[in-house]
């Protein structure tokens, strides 16, 4: 059995999806980051980097105590290697899967987070930052188009690529014309009609109901953040 630390966001929607792909038993334990609640020390044990997602494994195939880990693309890469499931199996096409892993966590969700940060939440409209991160958005929406022309999905079948980085390509809310992207287009689509991505999303609505940052403590805990933080 798993626990999930999870709350609503492109990075905990990418364990959900993984899990109900697999049927993978897990328990579900929410962690509201608009209310501190990944400050505990209980969460802090387990994810050092007081963020979201995070697992504990009761049962790792490698043996010994129940493994704690945090970091989505590590969670993905563990849980892919544990059931045998959504990573290719030929060593060349494992490491272009795991290469497009990388190239989420490094790039599109961090540019993409920026964006979230300066067109939605930030308190002033700030020009310069704005219109730096949704070009690079775009930038990497193209790189992305590009692999997938002529492909069902980022590396031969579905895998942990396409999860980890379905949740991050949101074009309305990161300025994109989506049909600018025909192939992105396409497997967008292909994902958010499987039955697997749709339960996710369902749970999502069960757990937080309100998702936006929708008032000034919210603000401050999740963005007022420094050394002290980690420090204190």
């Amino acid at each position: 059995m798993l626990d999930l630390y999870y709350w609503t966001t492109p990075n905990g929607h990418k364990i959900t999806m993984y899990l109900e792909e697999t049927g993978l038993p897990y328990t579900l334990k929410p962690v509201n980051i608009s209310k501190g609640e990944q400050f505990t020390s209980e969460f802090l044990a387990i994810s050092p980097n007081n963020r979201i997602p995070a697992i504990v494994d009761h049962a790792p195939a490698i043996g010994g105590g129940p493994l704690p880990l945090f970091e989505s693309g590590a969670i993905l890469l563990y849980l892919a290697d544990k059931t045998g499931q959504l990573i290719p199996h030929g060593a060349r096409e494992r490491w272009q899967c795991i290469q497009w892993l990388f190239w989420q966590m490094a790039g599109l969700g961090p540019m993409a987070g920026q964006n979230h940060h300066f067109a939605h939440y930030a308190p002033e409209r700030l020009v310069y930052p704005t219109e730096r991160y949704v070009k690079e958005t775009g930038r990497l929406y193209a790189v992305l188009d590009k692999q997938l022309h002529g492909r069902r999905f980022i590396v031969g079948d579905y895998s942990i690529a396409d999860i980890a980085c379905y949740p991050w390509v949101q074009p309305a809310r990161q300025g994109q014309d989506i049909d600018d992207f025909p192939d992105l287009k396409r497997w967008r689509e292909a994902i958010a009609a499987r039955p697997a991505t749709k339960r996710a999303y369902e749970l999502a609505k069960e757990v937080n109901v309100k998702p936006s940052v929708s008032d000034d403590e919210a603000r401050r805990i999740l963005f007022g953040q420094d050394r002290h933080t980690i420090q204190h």
